[in-house]
């Protein structure tokens, strides 16, 4: 089992899945199993297989880290396979085009895409990154570890009823042994961001998946990195503890790095007794052909030189099905954020006379008031109170639904006694259902820092803060974390209201794409210098 040699079939068999073209009108299906709603337009026996791959990944994830397995989730994950890559950009138009997929955690929408088809290394990844928010197993993580562990438990195999963990996606083996290695100071000292294109960039990745199976693979090894952990989140230098908890320097353990990674891989294998996972497959109707997966582009939203067209688009396509109750949302939605928001109104309207609880609808309405309330010259009382009327209809219709809870938050920001206790258990029931958006952890945070429970505060910052690839969600955590470790008052509502619309943009990290081409013909093991 070496990893120079060794090639999957799904590896050989890409090129011919990136040239398979989705049928014109193929009919989009939805299967909700335990914890995923999938939608495809490929058949249903694929659709089956995904879903219960899916809900096997969830369960050994659950069992690993020692997690009630039949608990039911706090919101299942929808996710989107698409027929290739123009599925992609329907959603994302600026998508780069070696990317096979893409996790959102978006205001309007938590929710993953991936080609159908293809290995599933990627969505894994990604659901492993929503699983750890979901269930607090990230913690306060040492970035490289955050991504070596979803890089560890992506390339797990479920065959039939067993499940192998420990594998290695061959893209990755390909840049280890092609390409000069992140220096392990920048690895263990550095954010995502931090670091500049290139080899060692590219490397990321693969260096945090070597040394965390490397880790993983041994009992006394696993008890290092455990001491390793500790020290970082004591606040010691993440150098000095690496060579203190390993007895290695950081150039002695890329050797040891460069040794196991010729060997032979630890490999765990599972069987899974319990019952199948059930699932159940539903057709769409007709306007999901045209419009879901555009519908999507509205949440995770589009660059400002394109909103005209997206309106435009959504106007073409909805036309095609005047009296659907889906395309009317979609037009709704489109007129209120993208083109017209008075149009957007009357159709919204129109559609809650039909669908009186539709709660997407009621959500939307919500926010126009809520935007509304923002503009000089407004009545901004009035606005709340009837944002919060169109949310109390959304939240009796469905209290489970995160978006509802988060702007039954926001609307109490500008109230004098803010936050009451009533006000704080709003925030911890939208976080409880989506922990994975910034928007709600920064709002929660600081809203427990004006009630001066700062401790708790430093608890939901401190996974944010610490997020590998950063961003300006991740820069203001930092900031409020180091705030409220000094007990003082978090930033002023303007800046925190303009860092939860920041933290609601669409994601510029790029995503963990086991697909990026490799080297050539460079050097594999840079200097560390340590």
């Amino acid at each position: 089992m070496r990893i120079l040699f060794r090639l999957k079939a799904a590896v050989l068999a890409v090129g011919a899945l990136l040239l398979a073209a989705t049928p014109a009108h193929a009919e989009w299906r939805r299967a909700e199993s335990a914890n995923f709603i999938i939608y495809s337009q490929g058949s249903e026996t694929s659709l089956r297989r995904q879903a219960r791959t899916l809900e096997l990944y969830d369960y050994i994830l659950r069992a690993r880290m020692g997690l009630p397995v039949d608990e039911p989730p706090a919101r299942k994950l929808p996710i989107y396979l698409v027929g290739g890559r123009s599925g992609l950009r329907e959603i994302r138009p600026d998508l780069p085009a070696h990317v096979a997929g893409f996790y959102g955690p978006t205001t309007e929408g938590i929710f993953a895409t991936a080609i159908r088809d293809q290995d599933m290394d990627f969505l894994l990844h990604e659901y492993f990154h929503h699983f750890s928010f979901q269930h607090g197993s990230a913690g306060n993580l040492p970035a490289w570890l955050v991504e070596g562990m979803a890089e560890y438990f992506m390339t797990a195999e479920v065959r039939d009823n067993v499940i192998r963990i420990g594998d290695y996606n061959q893209n990755r083996a390909e840049w280890l042994m092609g390409a000069s290695w992140i220096p392990l100071a920048d690895l263990l000292g550095k954010q995502m961001g931090e670091l500049r294109s290139g080899s060692s960039r590219e490397t990321y990745y693969p260096v945090a998946w070597l040394m965390t199976h490397w880790f993983m693979s041994d009992e006394t090894r696993r008890a290092q990195l455990g001491a390793y952990i500790r020290a970082v989140q004591e606040g010691g230098d993440p150098i000095r503890a690496m060579e203190e908890a390993t007895g290695l320097t950081l150039n002695q353990l890329r050797s040891r790095l460069q040794s196991y990674m010729r060997g032979s891989l630890q490999i765990s294998v599972y069987e899974v007794t319990r019952a199948e996972p059930e699932i159940t497959i539903t057709r769409l109707p007709p306007s999901a052909d045209d419009l879901l997966l555009l519908g999507q582009r509205l949440k995770v939203g589009v660059a400002n030189d394109q909103r005209a067209a997206t309106a435009a688009l959504v106007r073409q396509r909805a036309a095609r099905h005047p009296d659907d109750p889906f395309a009317l949302l979609q037009l709704g939605h489109a007129e209120l954020h993208f083109g017209d928001p008075v149009a957007g109104e009357a159709v919204l309207t129109r559609l809650l006379d039909r669908e009186p609880e539709n709660v997407e609808a009621l959500q939307l309405m919500a926010s126009r008031y809520m935007s509304l309330s923002r503009d000089e010259g407004e009545d901004q009382t009035r606005r709340l109170i009837q944002a919060q009327s169109y949310l109390r209809r959304a939240y009796a219709a469905d209290p489970e639904q995160y978006y509802t809870l988060y702007m039954l938050a926001q609307v109490r920001e500008a109230a004098r006694d803010y936050p009451t206790e009533n006000d704080l258990l709003t925030w911890q029931l939208a976080y409880e259902r989506a922990p994975q958006l910034p928007g709600i952890r920064l709002g929660f945070a600081a809203a427990m820092m004006h009630a001066e429970k700062f401790d708790e505060a430093v608890a939901l910052l401190g996974p944010l803060a610490n997020a590998p690839h950063g961003g300006g969600a991740a820069d203001t955590a930092r900031t409020l974390l180091e705030r409220a470790e000094a007990r003082q008052p978090p930033l002023s509502w303007a800046e925190i209201d303009a860092a939860q619309d920041a933290a609601a943009r669409p994601p510029e990290r790029e995503p963990a794409d086991p697909s990026v081409p490799p080297p050539g013909d460079e050097d594999a093991g840079g200097e560390d210098g340590a």
